[in-house]
């Protein structure tokens, strides 16, 4: 799987919303604190807020808040809102695409990489990472050595 920039910073915004708790906070804040070139961090939060996941209020006392509690919002729904589904081959849903011969069996191997990577993006939520601590199935996938072998 590759976690573009568009991902990765939607989930890092979404992470210090998510901590901010309640109440607006500037995108020029969310933009120093993770780093995010504010130009596309406003791009960002424009499909998040399309997505329904972020809401915002322009002015002095503006800013962006989550649209849910944290604990209601997934790592799953924050990448669908600004980059679609988690997996797809070609742009095709896993379970629509068919090869033939020897090469049948992919079908199923991408359905299975998605499955396997909803299983662990569904159950994290913003919660988990605002807290700094992740669902116990899920820290135990981190902690087995292997999982950080770059093979």
């Amino acid at each position: 799987m590759r976690v573009s920039a568009k991902v990765d910073y939607a989930l890092r915004a979404c992470a210090e919303l998510a901590a901010a708790g309640e109440g607006p906070v500037k995108g020029e804040r969310l933009s120093q604190a993770q780093e995010i070139p504010i130009k596309f961090l406003e791009n960002i939060l424009l499909d998040l807020k399309h997505a329904g996941l972020v809401q915002s209020q322009r002015g002095a006392e503006g800013g962006y808040w989550l649209s849910l509690p944290p604990d209601e919002i997934s790592l799953a729904e924050v990448i669908r809102a600004v980059e679609g589904p988690i997996a797809n081959v070609r742009g095709q849903r896993p379970e629509l695409v068919e090869y033939g011969g020897p090469a049948a069996p992919l079908q199923q191997v991408w359905v299975a990489v998605r499955a396997n990577l909803r299983a662990v993006l569904e159950v994290v939520t913003l919660a988990d990472l605002a807290a700094g601590r992740l669902p116990d199935e899920v820290a135990a996938i981190a902690a087995d050595p292997d999982a950080w072998l770059p093979h």
